[in-house]
Order: structure tokens, then sequence, then C-alpha cells
């Protein structure tokens, strides 16, 4: 793991420190194909060196196939009980696949519109209305992540027809992004906050933190606050409030 100290892997990798050293030290056995996955995009392995990790892990390297678009039962079970804290699932190419109830308040009901404007790489490099509003720091990080994440998704699913149109309609109608894509970036980290412009409530910041469906490139974004914090008074007054439809336009 040259060039890379085992925190900032552990950090891009989504994995913990402490998961990391026992993997290094061989006491962790059996690592999850996703974990692996994660792994290989964390220090750009080329393919061969990836074939290789997945012989030495004693697993069988995912196919190189179309991007799971469905739900599992198991996700929606999660998204079921999880009725108290915003979910959205994304998934490889950053398609948002569904939402709970409350991420539906907060964001907006997104359900009805063109599948492009639940692409958030889509929305991000076209300028598309949304309630998701950032700093011009917090744009850029977000841009630089989501380039990377694409380009990843699309070494793994390079014959994914959805995604390489999503891809070259973004290489023809953002310049920004042709940029950034012929750059080869190396995995980003996730911003740790997202704020919302809410029509009634107003602004609302909160956590977000990634969770990987295993074997599969779903991640659901948890939404939370501390307890005692002004956002998660604004989320028990967002539920109050309830579903409110995706009005456009919505400022930046």
């Amino acid at each position: 793991m040259a060039g890379l100290r085992r925190q900032e892997v552990a950090e891009l990798s989504g994995l913990s420190v402490e998961y990391l050293a026992r993997l290094e030290q061989g006491r962790a056995t059996h690592p999850s194909p996703s974990v692996l996955m994660s792994l290989a995009r964390v220090l750009r392995l080329s393919d061969q060196e990836r074939a290789h990790l997945f012989r030495v892990a004693d697993q069988a390297e995912p196919a190189h196939g179309s991007i799971k678009r469905h739900i599992t039962p198991s996700v929606q079970r999660i998204l079921d009980r999880l009725t108290d804290l915003p979910v959205q699932v994304v998934d490889a190419s950053w398609h948002c696949i569904t939402s709970n109830t409350l991420a539906y308040a907060l964001a907006g009901d997104t359900s009805a519109l063109p599948a492009r404007e639940r692409n958030l790489a889509w929305t991000v490099f076209t300028g598309a209305p949304t309630r998701y509003i950032r700093t011009d720091a917090e744009e850029r990080l977000l841009r630089l992540e989501l380039v990377s994440d694409l380009r990843e998704a699309r070494s793994r699913y390079p014959k994914d027809k959805l995604l390489g149109d999503l891809i070259d309609d973004l290489l023809a109608v953002s310049t920004d992004f042709a940029d950034l894509w012929s750059q080869r970036l190396p995995a980003q980290p996730s911003l740790s906050s997202r704020t919302f412009l809410h029509p009634e409530i107003g602004p609302i910041t909160l956590d977000s933190d990634f969770l990987t469906v295993r074997d599969s490139d779903l991640r659901l974004i948890v939404y939370t606050r501390a307890r005692d914090s002004e956002a998660a008074g604004q989320l028990d007054l967002l539920a109050t409030i309830g579903l409110q439809p995706f009005s456009r336009p919505m400022p930046r």
C-alpha cells in the first residue's frame, strides 16, 4: 500500500482501520467481493492485479455484466424499518433507485421525474434544479468524487449501456466533466455532510453515511444528526410536514 497510509486506505475504501490491519496481517479471513473491489479501486490495481487479489482471497471476481438496479428484499426491509431517518438508495452510476418517505420529504419527491434527473452526476454537471445545495468547495469535491466513481463503474461494467450512454452524454454536454474525466482521478472520499434547502423549513444540514450492500454496488445514504442539534429538531418537523412534490425551479 505504498503511497497511502493505512488510515487513508481505510477511509477511502469504507473499511475500519482495525479490519484493514487484520487483513494485512492475515487475521481476517474470507473478505467479501465488495471489500476486495473497494481495495482494488482505492489502490488503483490493474485488471491483472485485481484478478490476483481475488485469487489470493479465494473469491470469484464479480462478472462484468450490468449494474444492479433493483432493490433486494433485505434492502427493502431496511427502508421499511428506518422510518425516522432519511435514506436514499443509489446504484453504481449514482442513479437514485428509491428513497424512504422521510428522504422524499427532505429532498423532494423526484420519483416521477425522468430517470436522468434522478441521477446525481447528471444533475450536478448539467445544473438541473435540486434541493441539495453546496458551497463552491463542496461542489468541487463532489464533482471529483462523481467522476472517480463513474470511471470505476465503467471499469467494472464496460458493457452496461445505460452507464455508457450517461458518460457519453456528460462528455458531450459538460466541459468540466470532460476535463475531469481525462485526468483519470484516483478514488475520492465522500463528503461527510449535505445541506438541503427545504421550501418551508429552510436549510437542513445532516451527516451523510454510506452503507454498501454486500456483493452489490447498491449504496444506502443515511442522513443523521445528533439528537440535541437543531437539525434533529428540523427532522422532527419534516416528519410532521410530510411528503411534498418536488417543484421546479429550486435554488441551487
